[in-house]
């Protein structure tokens, strides 16, 4: 009974293994919306649109999941060389067979961190390493991964932020404008949004705007 009973563990093992892969394959998968959005440009161009939408004044218009897929395709449009990148060191080597999925997730890992730094400001890097006790370090390629992360997400927010401003401010003049003329006129009881909006929205028409937004953010990525 002994010797039948261990070729029936040693044959449940391969199974086994083989469950906990599928496991932990599918807990990378929830993980993947956060890397999205940590980790690529995903955060600053959904950031500026939907700051460009308030300036407008256009309520829900385009609707969350719109600016959400622009953002996608953007993203995509912005990170092709990072992704083809790892397409080819990583996930191409680890399908033939060549490499490991650790060394193929540590490619990506590294060619994404990569990307990141390129986007970071030093002063957040210093900051975030500061707080981690972690350093100094010689070059900013040299700093972990787990400080890149935060500073990465830090400079896009305020990057976001001041992309946003600039966007922000020919609307915020084009509101003051309209509500002066108003006040002049004497029409207290008309709201200003009233009036702006079908002016900003003939303005950002007549100015292709959307492309203009869209290939500057692109252009901020160093593309």
């Amino acid at each position: 009974m002994i010797g039948m009973a261990g070729p029936d563990i040693a044959g449940s093992l391969p199974t086994l293994s083989s469950s906990i892969q599928i496991l932990l394959l599918m807990s990378a998968l929830t993980l993947l919306p956060a890397a999205l959005l940590m980790m690529t440009c995903f955060t600053r161009i959904l950031i500026v649109l939907a700051i460009l939408r308030q300036a407008l004044g256009l309520g829900q218009s385009p609707p969350n999941q719109l600016l959400v897929g622009m953002a996608l395709l953007m993203t995509v449009f912005v990170m092709k060389p990072s992704l083809d990148r790892i397409y080819d060191e990583a996930y191409r080597p680890m399908v033939a067979g060549a490499v490991g999925a650790d060394v193929a997730l540590g490619r990506a890992g590294d060619e994404l961190k990569r990307f990141m730094l390129t986007q970071t400001r030093e002063a957040d890097l210093r900051k975030f390493a500061e707080i981690a006790r972690a350093g100094p370090f010689l070059r900013p390629v040299d700093v972990p991964l787990a400080v890149v992360l935060p500073a990465f997400v830090a400079s896009e927010l305020k990057t976001a932020m001041q992309i946003g401003f600039v966007v922000y401010l020919p609307f915020l003049v084009i509101d003051l404008i309209v509500s002066s003329v108003l006040m002049s006129l004497g029409m207290m009881m008309v709201s200003p949004a009233t009036v702006s909006l079908p002016v900003k929205l003939a303005l950002f028409v007549s100015i292709d705007g959307w492309t203009l937004v869209l290939g500057s953010l692109a252009r901020s990525f160093g593309g």
